[in-house]
């Protein structure tokens, strides 16, 4: 049995533009919730409104008034919206990128002073009432830190922006209370379902964003615990306890030991720093195949070779009860409709395929509209959630044939990009045109990995126990 809790969770990435290998900013997380749960992926348009919008949450009854603009946005929501929107990620018309949420848990001690709100903004609403209404990632944290301490948040959580030249990540740690901090540009992070943000430094408003008055909150309420009295959010706000040491923290460990192998950590250390230099420059690639991971190379992989204990012990980042896996890439020195990609890998990511839609984008296939709870064969989730589902039970036997088609994919999407980048330029249409590759793209993708479930169930046949190694001349 694992030695941790059935939690909602998330895994997320951060990397500034110095610290990747083309000059881009990259935002990626894992959304993971349910095994069978699914997402779709739209594109809303740029709608300019009469009179003032009226948002409110079916979840917990969350109403902000809205902007009479709203800028085009992707997003990739829920099949239903009895539960909230829950948007979680996309790509804006001005090239700013966001996704909510990296669920956290703040301490007892802290909401003692500044509780949740129920009635407050909460993961579903924060896409769809922040993502339409900013021209900046600054913007961003700006527009969300003010909701959240007007109105409260029902939830403690991490929130992902980018654009072409900054990352930022904010963390609510109470009711009412925040901060943000800007990646540093030759930078990368990896988070995992807890408070991450260490020392704020208050003196520096270019690289830090905060809720008015947290530090008379903190001095007030006696909640710093450091001897040095440095304000260190995590300490203050955050957690320390089993969860982040099954959980939690041997993701942390696992992302760094990618990025940075030269390294010597424990995967249950507290202590693991949430700003890292990576060795190398990072790519795409490598943001997609730590959402894609599962300790591979140490006995705590699920289906590695370690013992039945370890491979048990840790929570994995890619799991079952991934939805959907986004990583949200800016470019640099393009037209925000190019220089935008939305990488969207739906259910799990470790036997899915990122797929690339360009942000300038005005529609996307029917197959990202449909799905329910009930297996849907036309549906792009239950899709790549059949190939799974087959791969599974027999994943020795089968997982070759899995990996050839995703490597075979992945350098077709390649390709895909450069003929976009060597032709866009030529567009009268650009929108059109974006919209007719990108969907053309995700089309074929969608054959393969049908004609991929077929072979799947064909040589599954032979996997029945109830078998029996016969004599071909009886």
């Amino acid at each position: 049995m694992s030695q941790y809790p059935n939690y909602s969770a998330c895994t997320s990435i951060l990397i500034g533009k110095n610290a990747s290998i083309d000059g881009s900013t990259i935002i990626g997380r894992n959304e993971d919730c349910k095994a069978t749960w699914p997402k779709h992926f739209v594109v809303h348009q740029h709608t300019e409104f009469h009179k003032y919008q009226q948002f409110k949450s079916n979840d917990n009854k969350f109403q902000i008034k809205l902007p009479k603009i709203q800028y085009k946005y992707t997003a990739t929501p829920e099949w239903t919206d009895k539960y909230g929107k829950f948007e979680e990620d996309g790509i804006n018309e001005y090239g700013v990128s966001m996704s909510a949420t990296e669920s956290a848990y703040a301490n007892n001690h802290v909401l003692g002073y500044d509780p949740l709100v129920k009635n407050g903004i909460g993961e579903e609403a924060m896409v769809t009432v922040v993502l339409p209404y900013i021209k900046s990632a600054r913007q961003g944290v700006k527009r969300l830190g003010n909701i959240i301490s007007k109105y409260g948040t029902c939830e403690s959580n991490g929130i992902l922006f980018s654009d072409n030249e900054e990352v930022w990540y904010l963390e609510t740690g109470s009711g009412h209370h925040w901060v943000a901090m800007k990646i540093p540009n030759d930078c990368y992070a990896v988070v995992s379902n807890q408070i991450s943000i260490r020392q704020i430094n208050f003196n520096d408003k270019d690289n830090f964003m905060w809720s008015n008055g947290i530090q008379d909150f903190v001095k007030k309420n006696h909640l710093n615990p450091d001897i040095n009295g440095e304000f260190n959010f995590r300490h203050i706000f955050g957690t320390h306890n089993l969860t982040d040491v099954y959980y939690n923290n041997p993701r942390v460990w696992y992302g760094q030991k990618m990025f940075n192998p030269e390294l010597k950590q424990h995967p249950e250390s507290h202590d693991l720093p949430f700003i890292r230099k990576a060795s190398k420059l990072l790519s795409i690639d490598d943001a997609k195949s730590f959402l894609s991971s599962h300790y591979q190379g140490t006995p705590y992989d699920p289906i590695g070779n370690g013992s039945k204990e370890d491979k048990t012990k840790y929570r994995p980042v890619s799991l079952a009860k991934t939805q959907e896996s986004h990583v949200l890439q800016i470019r640099p020195k393009m037209p925000p409709e190019v220089a935008g990609i939305h990488w969207l890998s739906m259910g799990v990511a470790a036997q899915s395929v990122f797929i690339p839609f360009f942000a300038g984008i005005n529609d996307t296939l029917s197959e990202y509209k449909k799905g329910k709870l009930e297996y849907n064969p036309k549906s792009a989730y239950w899709i790549f959630k059949l190939v799974g589902v087959l791969v599974d039970p027999h994943y020795l036997q089968l997982n070759d044939l899995l990996k050839n088609t995703q490597e075979k994919l992945n350098i077709n999407m390649r390709q895909f990009i450069l003929k976009i980048d060597s032709e866009y330029n030529d567009q009268e249409d650009l929108s059109k045109y974006l919209t007719k590759m990108c969907n053309s793209n995700a089309r074929n993708v969608l054959k393969e990995y049908q004609k991929l479930a077929y072979q799947l169930i064909s040589m599954s046949t032979d996997f029945s126990k109830l078998n029996y190694k016969q004599d071909l001349n009886l």
